[in-house]
C-alpha cells in the first residue's frame, strides 16, 4: 500500500502512523481530527507517513442498512441516548454537528474502498477517511451506499471507484488480511501504532497526547 507522506523539508524526523479504525466509529473521527491538529502543530519537526487499516465493530451488521437510532438503542439500551448526547457535545467542540439520522450497517465496502484508495497514495486515503466520516456522522449518509462511497472517492481524488466497487470481490482478501494483521491484538478503536510500535495509543487522544507520543517515538 502507498503511504501518505506529509513532508515539506528535508532533515526532519519521520513519524509513521498506522491507524486501525472503523468508518462508523464516532471516536475514530474525533481521533483523526485531533491527530490532524497535532500534525499541523509539529510539521516543522517531523515528516509523517500515515496508513489506515480496517476494523469492524459489527462485522455481522446487515448490508442493507438499519435505522441508526434503533440500532444503537438495541445495542446499548437506555444509555444509548446519553451516549449520543455526549457525542454531540464532543463534536460540537470540534465545530461539527453530530447527526444520528439515517442508516447504519456493514462497513466492508467502505473498507474495500479505503484499501483501494491507499494504493493510489495515502494522502488520498487520508482525505477519503475525512469524507466518509463527515458524511456518515454529520450528513446522515449511509456507509453502505455505493453512491455515497463514490462521491467521497471523487472528493478525495480517488480514481476508478465505480469500477472497483462493482465487483464485490475486489479488495475483500486484502481487507481480511489487514483485519487479521492489525486487529487481532487490539480491543477497540481508534488504535494508533506509531513508529512500528514505539508508541501505542488506544482511543481518541487529545492533540497533546499525540505530540508526546511523537516526541517519544522519534528518539
Amino acid at each position: 500500500m502507498a503511504e501518505a507522506v506529509i513532508s515539506d523539508t528535508a532533515g526532519k524526523k519521520l513519524i509513521e502512523i498506522d491507524i486501525s479504525s472503523d468508518t462508523v466509529c464516532p471516536w475514530c473521527f474525533v481521533g483523526k481530527k485531533n491527530l490532524d491538529k497535532a500534525i499541523a502543530a509539529s510539521k516543522d519537526q517531523y515528516d509523517f507517513e500515515i496508513r489506515w487499516h480496517p476494523f469492524q465493530l459489527e462485522p455481522n451488521a446487515p448490508k442493507e442498512g438499519v435505522d441508526k437510532r434503533e440500532f444503537y438503542r438495541e445495542k446499548f439500551g437506555p444509555q444509548s441516548d446519553r451516549m449520543q448526547a455526549r457525542m454531540a457535545e464532543v463534536y460540537k467542540k470540534l465545530g461539527l454537528e453530530y447527526n444520528m439520522s439515517g442508516l447504519t450497517g456493514n462497513t466492508l465496502d467502505s473498507h474495500r474502498l479505503v484499501n483501494f484508495a491507499g494504493k493510489q497514495g495515502s494522502e488520498k486515503q487520508h482525505k477519503l477517511m475525512e469524507e466518509l466520516f463527515l458524511g456518515y456522522f454529520t450528513q446522515a449518509k449511509y456507509i453502505g451506499d455505493w453512491e455515497f462511497l463514490v462521491q467521497c472517492a471523487d472528493k478525495a481524488g480517488v480514481e476508478g471507484a465505480v469500477e472497483f466497487l462493482q465487483d464485490p470481490n475486489n479488495g475483500v482478501n486484502e481487507v481480511k488480511e489487514e483485519l487479521e494483521m492489525y486487529s487481532t491484538n487490539i480491543s477497540g478503536v481508534p488504535f494508533f501504532l506509531i513508529n512500528k510500535g514505539k508508541q501505542k495509543l488506544n482511543g481518541a487522544q487529545p492533540p497533546e497526547g499525540f505530540l508526546r507520543a511523537f516526541e517519544i517515538a522519534s528518539t
